[in-house]
């Protein structure tokens, strides 16, 4: 979407709102594509005292495998936006700032640029995931697997004791 500023460019307290839909489906995370629905995109363009500024969000959920124990799960992944708008840039060291094409800012580049960059590398399906048990393969979540665990090779000789007693 490409929204036209030209009316509040000059005009103090100005405001220019948006609320669009976003497909960012065909994007590769890793080897799986989590964002299947649309991104819905809503905020607005202020004009603070000749600054122009984006603030608004950005959400869709998401359809991830846990990286602990491969369990499938959806996630809603909502994204701030928050930037400075210019018309030219003074230096090239201002990354953060949005330029504008003549009058017009080129919102689906902003938008998938802040959601791209607020993607996770890492995805659990809870912060207390116990993940796969490392000989059996068994999901943990879902109760203890009933393997032996692992002896430490210097106890081992204790460990044998302990077995002959019982």
């Amino acid at each position: 979407m490409r929204l036209d500023l030209r009316d509040i460019i000059h005009v103090p307290d100005a405001k220019k709102p948006f609320q669009f839909q976003l497909d960012l489906s065909g994007l590769d995370f890793y080897g799986s594509q989590p964002i299947v629905r649309p991104v819905l995109a809503e905020g607005s363009v202020t004009n603070h005292a000749g600054a122009l500024v984006l603030e608004g969000t950005a959400r869709s959920e998401l359809d991830l495998v846990c990286d602990r124990c491969g369990r499938a799960f959806s996630r809603e992944k909502a994204v701030a936006l928050d930037s400075l708008v210019a018309q030219e840039l003074e230096d090239e060291e201002n990354d953060d700032i949005l330029l504008l094409d003549g009058a017009v800012l080129d919102l689906d580049e902003a938008v998938s640029t802040a959601f791209i960059l607020a993607m996770d590398t890492k995805n659990l399906c809870s912060d207390d995931c116990k993940g796969l048990c490392a000989k059996c393969g068994a999901n943990l979540n879902l109760g203890p697997c009933g393997c032996k665990p692992d002896v430490d090779p210097r106890l081992a000789a204790l460990a044998q004791l302990l077995d002959e007693e019982d």
